[in-house]
């Protein structure tokens, strides 16, 4: 192949202010791939609800502020310009199209990464918090962690598979429901709801329970939902009364909590029928709160489990991939230039996005 033309510069937005919903786009030098890695040129990249919280500090959960200059994103998609030493025995090579998560990196030996635990990794690298993210055109990343990206899929819509959607296709696995059951998608016009959505309706067969403001509801249903819930017209008892009634009158086998919502969580517990599952995603921002309305008694006389995922690994990366190479999932997503990251995220925290929106790094 022939050698590829890389500036010695490039653009990048970096949070200016942490703390503050304040993004800079500024230029940066071009890093030279290490031992084991690849420097890749970006053209797109997903933009997360978790990036939000990370510019903000929102996240009382970290254990560390954000440093200021921190390059965010954790869904990128580019182009394999540089191979860096030790990497001959690498299964990626110039010139292939792969994508960087939001975990940009494991240690591979620790007993998280051994079980297939990926984001529980010891040592491992968060994309976008003390590590290079992807609101950037170049980035060098571990080469045996990058995701190859299939032919027939384009760059802006394999960028949300990257973290909405292995993330949503982890918790849809872990809820253990069954093809034909009821599952409850909180938050399921989201970026990651939508997703969730399609997997669970299309991918999985389930039969789907969407909630989320009415604004919302054609995407919901336009992506597979059998029933939608406006959140905005219920209080704790009517909603949980509606899911119920919806599924057969026994409730939910799972819900999969999408939003960063501590009253969804809440809500949650009593739309799951005997044997249910609740699982976590979204973090909300702000202190921890524990989950309302989880009384043991409740727990022991329903049989409900409580689990949580933070992302998929690398095998859940491949096969979310191949469902939205197939059709069966489509990204509902708008681009935006990378200057117009501070007004994604002001839309973003007044709930006013729909699905996905994908920054253009070209």
């Amino acid at each position: 192949m022939a050698a590829v033309d890389i500036p010695k510069q490039y653009k990048a937005a970096v949070y200016d202010a942490p703390g503050t919903l304040s993004t800079k786009v500024e230029t940066l030098d071009t890093p030279d791939p290490g031992a084991g890695e690849v420097l890749i040129h970006l053209t797109h990249s997903g933009v997360c609800h978790s990036d939000l919280g990370i510019m903000e500090n929102s996240w009382a959960a970290l254990p560390y502020p954000t440093q200021k200059g921190q390059v965010g994103g954790h869904e990128g998609v580019g182009t394999i310009v540089k191979m860096g030493p030790a990497t001959e025995n690498a299964a990626v090579k110039v010139g292939d199209r792969v994508g960087i998560k939001w975990v940009a990196g494991t240690c591979g030996s620790c007993l998280p990464c051994l079980e297939g635990a990926d984001a529980q990794c010891q040592k491992g690298k968060i994309s976008g918090y003390y590590t290079p993210g992807t609101f950037q055109q170049y980035v060098a990343s571990q080469a045996d962690y990058v995701t190859p990206i299939p032919d027939n899929l384009k760059s802006e819509d394999a960028a949300p598979m990257l973290c909405a959607g292995v993330t949503t296709y982890a918790a849809l696995r872990r809820s253990q429901a069954r093809s034909g059951q009821w599952v409850v998608i909180s938050g399921a016009g989201g970026g990651l709801g939508h997703i969730a959505v399609q997997l669970a309706s299309r991918g999985m067969a389930m039969r789907v329970i969407g909630i989320d403001a009415g604004s919302k509801e054609k995407l919901v249903r336009d992506c597979g939902a059998e029933h939608f819930i406006d959140v905005t017209k219920h209080d704790d008892k009517s909603i949980t009364e509606e899911v119920v009634k919806t599924a057969d009158g026994l409730g939910a086998s799972a819900v999969i909590v999408c939003t960063a919502s501590n009253k969804a969580y809440a809500q949650s517990i009593d739309m799951l029928r005997f044997g249910g599952t609740l699982v976590c995603v979204g973090i909300p921002e702000g202190e921890p709160e524990p989950i309302g309305n989880a009384f043991p008694a409740k727990m022991v006389f329903k049989g409900i489990t409580i689990a949580s995922t933070a992302v998929g690994n690398r095998k859940d990366a491949i096969e979310v991939l191949d469902f939205a190479a197939r059709g069966v999932v489509k990204i509902v997503s708008r681009l935006e230039k990378i200057d117009k990251l501070p007004n994604v995220f002001q839309d973003m925290k007044e709930g006013k996005l729909s699905g996905r929106v994908v920054i253009d790094l070209q």
